[in-house]
């Protein structure tokens, strides 16, 4: 009989300890998987003069600027060409504005293996009457550019539907008209969201036409429903991106955070109640497991955030008024640090711990007071 021989005692040891160390390894992976921030980028409103193909310089910038900072997701919130003309463009014109847009940002995003997701804005495919080519446009053009993401309801994309990012769920509403949104996507929303909802950490939903007003000259121009704010705020959804105002604006009503976007082509606009015309700029938003936090980069290089504090407390209109998201407690600024400065050269430095957000997570961010003494938020 063949006698069996064992490899040596210290072997043996060795693969059994690259055995457990193969295991803890792979078990602090999944877990830092699960764990890690999900970070999207929210762009909007790039379109230029109507009919026109070019884009401004800003546009290629936020770009190359997104794609180093590496987000999970890219969100725009409409607006990527400059359609909704009378007379109405034709459709070569159209079409030529889709492919300078893919040219200039869905290409770039794409290369770099960074998903795309859409709304239309009004000038992308208005819903008012007399724009039916256009719109059918859009749903061309992105029928055929859908983005890697794992789909929960499709049927209506590229309007309305949902998916899901890792521990978040993200529905979008085709919001392209002033108003309450048609009764069927309300439905709509709200199955999609009970039927999902609890599944996931987070819940985002985003459009084109913000809920409440945000910016000066556009105080008429949003969807404006109360049914709609209830259904987010018992779905418990945690945040509401929209553009269409043209102004970065991070704020809060009823427990959920309302985030409007800057432009990032023709037209900033001044925030109700402010004298400053919002700069042009980006939001990049990183959902963390105990508060979720929003950075806006301004340009011209998008490598400065902007300061929150420069911001009014409050937006006040006749439809609603609107807290910032930081003193309402549902959301922080996400890059503020010690070489932050403010206007006038004030150093930030210290610690702040605002109160519980509305999920009962406690919100703590780093560098939020300033040098001087007797500073009010």
């Amino acid at each position: 009989m063949q006698r069996v021989t064992q490899p040596p005692r210290h072997k043996r040891r060795g693969r059994t300890l690259q055995a457990i160390l193969s295991g803890l390894l792979l078990l602090l992976g999944q877990t830092l998987a699960e764990t890690a921030p999900l970070q999207v980028a929210v762009i909007s409103d790039l379109n230029g003069s109507y009919g026109s193909t070019d884009y401004e310089a800003s546009v290629s910038a936020a770009v190359a600027r997104i794609i180093e900072l590496r987000p999970d997701l890219v969100i725009s919130t409409g607006d990527m060409v400059a359609g909704q003309r009378r007379p109405h463009l034709r459709r070569p014109q159209v079409e030529r504005m889709w492919q300078a847009f893919h040219a200039e940002v869905s290409e770039p995003l794409a290369t770099a293996g960074i998903p795309l997701a859409v709304t239309p804005g009004n000038h992308d495919g208005s819903a008012y009457r007399g724009f039916a080519e256009e719109r059918a446009i859009y749903a061309e053009q992105w029928g055929k550019r859908a983005p890697d993401v794992e789909f929960l309801d499709r049927q209506g994309y590229p309007f309305h539907y949902a998916f899901a990012v890792g521990d978040t769920l993200f529905a979008s509403l085709d919001a392209t008209t002033v108003g309450h949104l048609p009764a069927a996507q309300m439905d709509w929303l709200r199955q999609v969201l009970a039927r999902h909802g609890s599944d996931y950490r987070r819940r985002v939903v985003f459009s084109h036409v913000p809920l409440w007003p945000f910016a000066q000259g556009r105080e008429r121009e949003y969807i404006g429903d109360p049914a709609l704010q209830d259904l987010l705020a018992s779905a418990d959804v945690d945040l509401f991106l929209s553009g269409h105002h043209h102004a970065f604006y991070p704020g809060s009503k009823d427990g959920i955070a309302l985030v409007g976007q800057a432009c990032l082509g023709a037209g900033p606009r001044r925030l109700l109640g402010s004298r400053l015309k919002s700069p042009k700029g980006f939001t990049l938003v990183r959902l963390d497991a105990d508060a979720v936090r929003i950075t806006a980069y301004q340009g011209p290089t998008f490598a400065t955030a902007i300061d929150w504090r420069s911001l009014p407390p409050h937006l006040h209109s006749d439809a609603a008024e609107l807290q910032r998201a930081d003193l309402a407690g549902t959301a922080l600024p996400g890059h503020v640090t010690e070489s932050t400065v403010m206007p006038g050269g004030k150093q930030l430095v210290g610690q702040q711990t605002l109160r519980t957000n509305a999920h009962g997570r406690p919100l703590t961010v780093s560098g939020a007071l300033p040098a001087r003494a007797g500073f009010a938020r």
